[in-house]
């Protein structure tokens, strides 16, 4: 290895799938490999949609195994991130009870007015600035307190930060992560005392706060004896939510900047210095979330590929390549559906719910595989076009801007779709966006990179970036968004 470069591993776990990469980082090296990939799939039980979390636990085992063949036995560092809200529940030994219930499981229907009852929506938005979402980890607690298990649940532990546990023995609750359960207050980045209170949640259920880049443990003994690692091996946090991983990796240069994590989800917004807590911004469904060094995630999330990803499943799984190319030759913004609504939100029949909401509102009903994909690129552009817009609005941020981040890179169709819709450019690179910010939070914490700015400036040197000019002016967009907004 060549002086001043370090190895570090990072979990990377996403809906559908998981990878452990082999990050190697110095002053002028950034460069990522993949050591294991695996997939991450949900199971339907009688008692509803849960992750299988011991196969992911088998899978970052193995990855770190694999890892060790990347880096001479022992990576410097591992973190791990994830997607957010969802986590497991353990007893007053130590145990797992049970598999951690899926952020797209029913049981949280309805949910959320009765929270309201306690706390209105506008006072829980003003203390802890988070968006209404269904799955909210506060939700969830409301749905499961009636339940056998949560009265046996003596600690909670955030899907990384369970990991983490069952790899060193040790517990945490990392910051950006724990930013998305609806219980931190996001001006004193911790926890909301009088929600939790008005609530009658125990915060003692969760394990003290971490912030990214404090240590989090060493691997167990068992752990290096099942991976081959030569120890010690240490486990630092990073942003374990894996958008606060991303977020970290766009290559920006300045402040005028938006940014778009793509993947299932889209993640649209900005990076501020302080959260936007305004009755706009509830009503807007903006989400404050924390980020590196003392930023904010100022966004909006958006339903994101999981549209595509789902039709694609539907179909039998054709070629994503010709069916992008098909897309690319069907008149644009034919017909467009909300990317953000709700209805969306469960597996199954995705094609047929497109087709549905289109002959609903009036629109012609996309017919074909090509139809319907383009009404999907179409309708993302259209949401990060409007994300963008009523970011810069609500938090007095303009930008100049756009960068995308994420599996969406590669999909040059959409990058090129949300340059044309928001007027701006699009610059996209950073494909393993939350595993290049796991790894440079690592690699912060060995004192091989700076501040956040640092960080930046690696990538821009050592990335690959492509970017998208707008074609034309907006006025065809600004239609198709006046259009869905009177549906």
């Amino acid at each position: 290895m060549s002086a001043g470069v370090k190895s570090y591993a990072a979990v990377d776990l996403g809906a559908s799938s998981g990878r452990v990469m082999v990050g190697r980082v110095g002053y002028d090296t950034l460069e990522l490999s993949e050591a294991h990939r695996f997939p991450n799939r949900p199971v339907r039980v009688p008692e509803g949609l849960r992750w299988d979390v011991l196969a992911l636990y088998a899978g970052v085992l193995d990855g770190l195994r694999a890892a060790g063949a990347h880096c001479g036995g022992r990576p410097d560092s591992v973190g791990i991130d994830s997607w957010a809200v969802d986590h497991g529940l353990l007893d007053a030994d130590g145990a797992l009870l049970g598999n951690p219930v899926h952020y797209r499981d029913a049981r949280t229907e309805g949910v959320a007015q009765k929270v309201w009852a306690s706390v209105p929506a506008a006072e829980l938005y003003a203390a802890t600035g988070l968006q209404y979402a269904p799955f909210n980890t506060l939700y969830q607690l409301a749905a499961a307190r009636s339940t056998a298990r949560f009265a046996h649940a003596r600690r909670l532990l955030l899907i990384p930060d369970l990991l983490t546990y069952w790899l060193t023995g040790e517990q945490g609750t990392e910051l950006t992560n724990a930013s998305t359960t609806q219980l931190i207050d996001p001006r004193t980045r911790s926890w909301s005392y009088d929600v939790a209170e008005r609530l009658g949640i125990d915060l003692g259920l969760f394990a003290p706060l971490r912030q990214p880049g404090d240590p989090a443990g060493v691997l167990r003994a068992a752990v290096l004896a099942e991976t081959g690692l030569t120890g010690p091996v240490p486990v630092t946090a990073v942003g374990s939510h894996d958008t606060a991983s991303a977020v970290a990796a766009v290559p920006a240069a300045g402040e005028r900047f938006a940014y778009i994590c793509t993947g299932t989800w889209s993640l649209a917004g900005l990076e501020l210095d302080a959260p936007v807590l305004t009755e706009e911004s509830r009503a807007a469904n903006f989400t404050n979330e924390l980020g590196l060094d003392g930023t904010v995630r100022y966004l909006r999330n958006i339903m994101g590929l999981w549209l595509l990803q789902e039709c694609v499943r539907a179909w039998g799984e054709p070629g994503l390549g010709l069916l992008l190319r098909e897309a690319a030759g069907v008149p644009a913004l034919r017909s467009v559906v909300d990317a953000g609504d709700e209805a969306f939100l469960a597996p199954g029949r995705m094609p047929e719910r497109i087709a549905e909401a289109c002959r609903a509102s009036g629109q012609p009903v996309p017919g074909t595989r090509a139809e319907i994909t383009r009404c999907i690129l179409d309708s993302l552009a259209l949401a990060h076009r409007r994300a963008v817009e009523d970011a810069q609005r609500l938090a007095d941020h303009p930008v100049d801007v756009v960068y995308v981040v994420g599996g969406g890179t590669r999909n040059a169709l959409l990058c090129q779709l949300t340059a044309d819709a928001c007027g701006l450019p699009v610059v996209a690179g950073a494909t393993e966006a939350a595993a290049l910010g796991n790894v440079l939070v690592q690699a912060r914490a060995h004192g091989l990179v700076g501040d956040l700015g640092g960080m930046r400036r690696l990538l821009v040197r050592t990335q690959s970036l492509t970017r998208y000019a707008p074609r034309g002016d907006t006025a065809r967009w600004r239609e198709a968004q006046a259009r869905l907004a009177t549906r």
